[in-house]
């Protein structure tokens, strides 16, 4: 896939993007990432599962084992049972969360979308919402994926993270530079 060097790097990149190509070749696309986002949310909610992932204290066999069976458990695709397993016999599971969030970045590549963290003061409405993706749409031209939080502490106003750009124009930080101005003066 050309030009995935720049949206993946180092060690948990270079397995996304093997298992990305392989996913690829089958046309399992779709299930690899459906199964890596149940995976991502078990480990991230099990601090026992998190801790066999991330632990180098269980043996590369027990690891195997266990993720083995939970693969089998969720009826996983077999070639994500394999990559998983190739990944546990290498010692790499403490890289799985990177690798999943890598794999699920080149797969919005190769569709042509982008992601868009939000954090609003409030939770948005469905029309906020599309109008949202509609201006991010136009600015970006890219389809765009939102993730949206709410932080009351920005008072009002909306944070938005676009890879590494961000536009802050939440209620919080126009009265912060408001106050450094008032104090310059």
């Amino acid at each position: 896939m050309s030009g995935a060097g720049s949206i993946v790097a180092g060690m948990a990149g270079r397995y996304a993007l093997a298992l990305f190509d392989l996913a690829d070749e089958t046309k399992a696309l779709d299930p690899v990432a459906s199964d890596l986002a149940r995976l991502t949310a078990l480990i991230r909610g099990s601090a026992d599962l998190a801790r066999l992932v991330k632990s180098p204290v269980f043996s590369r066999e027990e690891q195997g084992r266990a993720m083995d069976a939970i693969l089998a458990r969720l009826g996983v695709n077999p070639l994500t049972r394999k990559f998983i397993g190739l990944v546990a016999e290498k010692r790499r599971l403490f890289a799985l969360l990177d690798m999943a969030a890598a794999y699920e970045a080149l797969l919005a590549f190769k569709r042509g979308e982008i992601k868009a963290r939000v954090t609003a003061a409030h939770p948005l409405s469905d029309a906020q919402t599309e109008a949202l993706k509609d201006t991010l749409r136009n600015a970006f031209h890219r389809e765009v994926k939102l993730e949206i939080a709410v932080d009351n502490n920005i008072l009002g106003g909306l944070i938005v993270k676009v890879g590494s750009r961000m536009i802050d124009s939440s209620l919080a930080t126009k009265l912060n530079k408001l106050k450094l101005a008032i104090r310059e003066a």
